[in-house]
């Protein structure tokens, strides 16, 4: 017994100092070291966190993607060379309110300049074979076809930009009736825009809240309001921003501005209603005059031709 008591004692003591040590170990490995808890301020913090990071768009075709991605760079070089110059299209992407880039749209016509030249061959491989077609002529569609696809989306991102202006224009005199009206009724401008732009919906609201959030972020309401007359390209609304910062600035009745804004777009919108009424009405002479009347005439006269034929 008093040769087992010492064995005893110190295998109790060899297992509490191994408990005690693996424990350290343990809170060894967990405690952070001196470098990992100075490592956030020394490095530069990072934009955004990456779970918030959109995960990147994968092709079903990643080897197809890698061999077209040189050819696609050089077309869309070509593209920049020929077309206009990307100041002015990224300007015109932001006036058609498009969220894409100026790279999205060169190979968006890039795509329709190569389905223009597909059609192109197609149709003069379809003329060679049938008609015979002189292969300069068929050269020369399947050129025609590819500059008619850069010219189609080109026309198209215009035809965007022309259609939106139209429908800013269309919301401009309700937006500022609006406007005056919560004016009126007591708000100031920044408060009146909020509401206003709460309760519409449409392009120009769009506008609003863009200028409204400049204005949160500690910009100007006339510099925002400005900002956003140069986005748009339009002239009525451009008015309609200096108007409503001059009145800001100066204390001039808003409500009484914005009412005068509205009839002014009114009287233009009526004015351009009036012009383009007279150019159609010019173009329908052309059906009357070279379809109808010469339809008229010929069953005024042909009764009168038959009687003769018959009395000679």
């Amino acid at each position: 017994m008093t040769a087992g008591a010492p064995a005893g004692a110190l295998a109790g003591l060899l297992l509490g100092v191994g408990t005690w040590l693996v424990v350290a170990a343990l809170r060894a490995r967990r405690r952070p070291r001196l470098e990992a808890r100075l490592a956030p301020y020394l490095r530069l913090p990072a934009g955004t966190s990456g779970l918030l990071d959109a995960p990147p768009a994968r092709s079903p075709f990643p080897v197809l993607e890698r061999l077209l991605a040189p050819v696609m760079q050089d077309a869309v070089r070509l593209v920049e060379r020929l077309g206009s110059s990307p100041a002015e299209v990224e300007a015109r992407l932001v006036r058609a309110g498009r969220p894409s880039s100026v790279e999205q749209f060169r190979a968006e016509q890039v795509v329709a300049a190569v389905v223009g030249t597909a059609a192109g061959l197609l149709l003069a491989l379809a003329l060679v074979a049938g008609r015979g077609l002189h292969p300069a002529a068929g050269v020369v569609l399947v050129l025609t076809g590819a500059v008619t696809g850069l010219a189609a989306r080109d026309q198209a991102l215009a035809h965007q930009v022309r259609r939106r202006e139209e429908q800013m224009l269309a919301e401009l005199p309700a937006v500022a009736e609006l406007l005056a009206l919560a004016v009126g009724a007591g708000d100031g401008a920044l408060g009146a825009l909020e509401r206003v732009a709460r309760a519409t919906h449409g392009e120009l609201a769009g506008e609003l809240q863009a200028a409204l959030a400049e204005t949160r972020a500690g910009t100007p309401l006339s510099v925002a309001l400005e900002r956003m007359a140069d986005r748009t390209g339009l002239v009525s609304l451009a008015r309609f921003a200096d108007a409503v910062a001059v009145a800001v600035d100066r204390g001039t009745p808003l409500a009484e501005v914005l009412r005068a804004q509205a009839q002014d777009v009114r009287e233009a919108g009526r004015r351009s209603l009036m012009e383009t009424g007279g150019r159609k009405e010019v173009a329908m002479m052309v059906p009357v005059v070279f379809l109808i009347l010469p339809v008229t005439v010929v069953f005024a006269v042909f009764p009168g031709l038959s009687a003769l034929r018959l009395d000679l």
